[in-house]
């Protein structure tokens, strides 16, 4: 399978143009070994449905462009597409940006990732490319603990990403989000399955549209997942709408709360799940990549003035969270 342009995938996107494989075996050479000449060209590739080449291509990527080292996740958790993360928080970042002349970046800009999982994708890539301060939050304590280990390895980004299980299932923010905290925006890859058949059976369906055989699955990481990323009871509408509803709870202290949406079709009923708390704004950001595509659900409760000013409601007394 060769990698085409991918020229519909965010502008900022490091990751647009084909892989150079020249570049990235030089970067990691344990890379090489998966490294391959397209049939009649001399164009390189990798075997996409090699779990431990996909692996090893994200290793390679964050080495080369986000400076992370010694990146792993345990086998049977997520081994997700670096392009597709990535394309996330440049979307994050044209949020936050609003109209203002440039992106803020620093550290004084801080994201709530809600489900981080064992990878820790999303705050190594916002807190590499835009300097940003990250809070992680994930329900599995193995998941926490393999992104301290990244973290130990990276110790500038572990600086900036700070790790919190969240110790009850049912909620979302509540515990997370403390009466102190301001946050940019907060961040969800939620689980989109209802029930562990459901996901297996999904799973199952891209094994044997990739050719592979169904025994393959248990021990196919990358198109694998623990259950806590893969299903949840009632899948992504519920999931996401206690989200919602918790959000009203916490609209002072977030700018912008986004989560990505698996399904076109549950747009409608959050929508008027939406309605009911009455947000200042609603927008829903497209994502592409190659035929897959996904989408953003954001919604803010702060006016754009109040977002240009820089600054929270103007009753607070805590003038260190400024924007």
């Amino acid at each position: 399978m060769e990698s085409t342009e991918k020229n519909n995938l965010h502008p900022r996107n490091s990751h647009r143009s084909r892989y150079d494989f020249e570049l990235l075996v030089q970067t990691n050479p344990k890379l090489q070994q998966f490294v391959q000449k397209v049939k009649d060209t001399d164009k390189l590739t990798i075997d996409f449905d090699n779990p431990k080449a996909v692996k090893s291509l994200n290793k390679s990527l964050l080495m080369e462009y986000y400076k992370v080292e010694n990146w792993d996740v345990p086998e049977g958790f997520l081994c997700p597409p670096i392009p597709g993360r990535a394309d996330y928080i440049h979307y994050i970042a044209d949020l936050i940006q609003g109209s203002k002349k440039e992106i803020p970046k620093g550290s004084f800009v801080k994201g709530l990732d809600i489900g981080v999982g064992a990878n820790c994708i999303y705050p190594l890539i916002g807190a590499s490319f835009y300097d940003w301060d990250f809070v992680a939050t994930d329900t599995n304590l193995k998941a926490l603990k393999n992104c301290s280990t990244i973290l130990q390895h990276n110790p500038a980004l572990g600086e900036k990403i700070s790790l919190q299980q969240q110790l009850n299932s049912r909620f979302i923010f509540k515990d997370i989000i403390e009466p102190e905290d301001k946050f940019h925006f907060t961040m969800c890859n939620p689980p989109f399955h209802q029930s562990a058949d459901e996901a297996k059976r999904a799973t199952t369906r891209k094994l044997n549209n990739l050719g592979l055989q169904k025994d393959a699955l248990d021990k196919t990481p990358n198109f694998g997942g623990i259950s806590d990323e893969l299903w949840c009871d009632g899948g992504e509408i519920k999931f996401i709408t206690q989200m919602i509803f918790e959000s009203a709870k916490y609209q002072q202290q977030v700018m912008w709360f986004t989560t990505l949406v698996s399904k076109n079709e549950h747009l409608k009923s959050l929508m008027k799940v939406l309605q009911k708390i009455e947000p200042v704004e609603i927008k829903v950001i497209e994502m592409k990549q190659g035929q897959k595509t996904s989408r953003i659900l954001a919604w803010t409760f702060m006016t754009e003035s109040r977002m240009n000013n820089g600054r929270f409601d103007e009753q607070k007394e805590d003038k260190s969270s400024d924007f």
